[in-house]
């Protein structure tokens, strides 16, 4: 697969909150990660930094050519696990730093599955043949009052809650992660981003986007964001096997 990423600080913040990173590991695996920190510049920045950074670590650290699923899932739940710890503990230390959280979405694509992990509103999306689907599930107020029926999914991208996350890394100590694994074939991409682009951009927007040409799909995804007001940090990972 090819990677492919960027992130840009928007046009309305002060600083940019969101971290990423991404790479190769044994045989033909790769992964990446995207992080969206909270709890004013300081630690939104220091959230999502030691977020990617432990979750890097770990999977760069612990992965072994040939892995299984089950193996798989073992190694993002340690990185996920451990990153809401090493947040907790440092919130915890630092009064400045106090409430601090960030989002995770990570993903390690071993052979033909892609396996991913999350907490927060930072999404995963697949890209197959003519279609997108939204991998992840948000975890926040406005999805829980779209499965109660409350709003439309329409009414929720407008609704001044939007923003407010049920889940979070370094908030408690101990945090549930979302797992799921996903079949790839040849010509499909993945998209990691935080809702700095979600809230800006269609599903099917970010699909053609993203089938224009890979390359500097990340650049475009984010000037179409920023023209759209790029109220947001914006950070977008491409992971195309084509």
């Amino acid at each position: 697969m090819r990677l492919f990423g960027k992130s840009d600080i928007g046009r309305r913040r002060s600083s940019n909150q969101d971290d990423y990173a991404f790479g190769r590991l044994g045989g033909s695996a790769v992964w990446a990660a995207v992080c969206d920190g909270m709890g004013g510049a300081n630690g939104g920045n220091v959230a999502s930094s030691l977020a990617v950074q432990e979750i890097s670590k770990h999977i760069e650290g612990d992965y072994r050519e040939g892995s299984k699923p089950n193996s798989i899932k073992t190694l993002l739940q340690s990185a996920v696990y451990t990153a809401n710890a090493v947040v907790y503990e440092e919130a915890k230390k630092n009064e400045a730093l106090a409430g601090m959280g960030t989002t995770a979405v990570a993903v390690v694509v071993a052979g033909r599955l892609a396996c991913i992990a999350h907490v927060g509103d930072s999404r995963a999306y697949l890209i197959h043949a003519d279609t997108i689907t939204q991998i992840t599930r948000d975890h926040s107020v406005v999805q829980e009052m779209v499965e109660a029926g409350q709003i439309t999914q329409e009414e929720a991208r407008a609704h001044p809650n939007k923003n407010v996350i049920t889940r979070a890394l370094g908030i408690v100590p101990e945090i549930v992660m979302d797992y799921s694994e996903v079949p790839l074939e040849r010509g499909d991409a993945l998209i990691l981003c935080t809702d700095g682009l979600s809230n800006q951009l269609e599903a099917d927007e970010i699909k053609n986007i993203v089938k224009d040409g890979v390359e500097d799909a990340c650049a475009r995804l984010i000037t179409q964001a920023n023209a759209r007001g790029g109220y947001d940090n914006i950070t977008v990972v491409v992971l195309s096997d084509n």
